[in-house]
């Protein structure tokens, strides 16, 4: 079960990033495993889609598909910071910071996730 509900939540993972350091701790400590816990029950796309409208504002969803976007050009390695910003609609910060989050920091979130998209394929 916990693998299917990872692999169901690989889907919204893969239209979106969550900022574990900043979101996770400005939420208050009680609801922190809730979001987490509700991602994990997710068992199909149209579930996580559903799930992610109801939660997030479009805006929110439009800033979270943008630097999933930004990771999945980085990680392809073909283009410049600036021909990933114009594709993606997004500032050189943005993916200056993606791209830090994706080589440098310990967390390793998009580094999993788009590993685990690649043996899917």
């Amino acid at each position: 079960m916990l693998e299917e509900g990872c692999l169901a939540c690989s889907h919204v993972l893969s239209r979106c990033y969550m900022n574990t350091t900043t979101a996770f701790r400005a939420a208050p400590a009680a609801a922190r495993p809730d979001v987490i816990d509700a991602l994990l029950t997710l068992k199909s796309r149209e579930e996580a889609e559903a799930f992610l409208a109801d939660l997030c504002t479009p805006g929110e969803i439009r800033a979270l598909s943008e630097r999933w976007l930004v990771a999945r050009l980085l990680d392809g390695g073909e283009l410049s910071y600036r021909e990933i910003a114009e594709r993606a609609d997004a500032s050189t910060a943005t993916v200056v910071r993606v791209a830090r989050f994706l080589k440098d920091m310990p967390y390793q979130g998009y580094r999993r996730v788009l590993d685990r998209l690649k043996r899917q394929k």
